[in-house]
């Protein structure tokens, strides 16, 4: 859910950059960067997932599987435990889609803009989109 919140904000980011840089082929460039975005972060889930898999132990044990007709849940005893998972969680649950947001800044940046690599250009045109997205929720009156 995370992830395609920031997809879509990345690809209206890639939008507006190209439009105001007047840059032929403005809908191939969103879609080059939203595909480039879903690989990242899929990749960086699967990298995840075997991180998870590596730390918790993958083999199967009685008190992790169960039986089709009993009721309740797994017992998940192991694994990450106390504050310290807790922020292990929300680092794997938030990285593949900053991670996918920063490749999309890459390819905004070195290939639809062709502007100079620093940080200031990486992340520019991010105010400008949401002051965008502001206005256009506003309505006239009469």
């Amino acid at each position: 859910m995370i992830g395609g919140i920031v997809m879509i904000i990345a690809a209206l980011w890639v939008y507006q950059s190209a439009m105001r840089a007047k840059v032929n082929n403005v809908l191939m460039w969103v879609g080059i960067c939203a595909v480039a975005f879903f690989i990242v972060q899929m990749l960086l889930v699967q990298f995840n997932i075997y991180i998870l898999e590596a730390v918790r132990g993958s083999e199967a044990s009685s008190g992790y599987e169960r039986d089709l007709l009993t009721i309740g849940d797994r017992k998940n005893e192991g694994g990450f435990q106390g504050v310290g998972g807790i922020l292990l969680s929300v680092f794997f649950e938030l990285m593949p889609p900053i991670a996918g947001f920063l490749a999309v800044a890459v390819i905004r940046n070195k290939f639809v803009l062709k502007e100079e690599f620093n940080l200031a250009n990486l992340f520019s045109g991010i105010k400008e989109m949401f002051q965008g997205i502001k206005q256009s929720f506003k309505t006239t009156e009469k």
